[in-house]
């Protein structure tokens, strides 16, 4: 197989950008992530690949929770904050303000349109990523007109 277009064809996938965080035990994680899709209606599950040599990896797989935090599609300023470490500091994360999901204390960013929160279920262990499925426990809107993020309109990629 060729590299080049083996990279190509895996950056033709389309995805959405968001910003996943955990919470467990005073440590708290977030970082944006765009390897995510629903994966059930009945129960609502989803899943999402995470780095495993990340924070937000390490505190997810001990909180066995996240929330999904959904950005508009003007919002890739947001997007790009949770790309470094995660710092929080004056009741923010990354300069963001937020609140503990009410049902599992992963953080919820207050400038999000919607977000919902998640219980882990199964985790896939393979390669550089885990893929952890996850049931949907709690969800908020805030802007049902809201465009979600792409990658695509970014100019940026991951993946490939």
């Amino acid at each position: 197989m060729d590299p080049q277009v083996k990279k190509q064809v895996l950056r033709k996938l389309t995805y959405g950008l968001y910003v996943v965080s955990a919470a467990q035990g005073g440590e708290l994680a977030a970082g944006t992530v765009n390897w995510l899709s629903q994966a059930s209606f009945t129960p609502p599950l989803v899943m999402v690949g995470l780095k495993v040599d990340s924070l937000l990896h390490a505190v997810v797989d001990r909180a066995r929770a996240f929330a999904v935090n959904v950005l508009s599609a003007d919002q890739k300023d947001v997007a790009q904050a949770f790309f470094r470490s995660t710092e929080v500091r004056d009741g923010r994360v990354n300069g963001y303000a937020f609140e503990p999901g009410a049902t599992t204390g992963a953080p919820v960013l207050a400038v999000v349109p919607a977000w919902f929160e998640a219980r882990v279920t199964d985790a896939v262990k393979r390669g550089d990523h885990t893929v952890y499925v996850a049931e949907v426990v709690h969800a908020g809107l805030r802007d049902p007109q809201a465009r979600p993020l792409d990658m695509w309109e970014t100019g940026w990629f991951y993946g490939g």
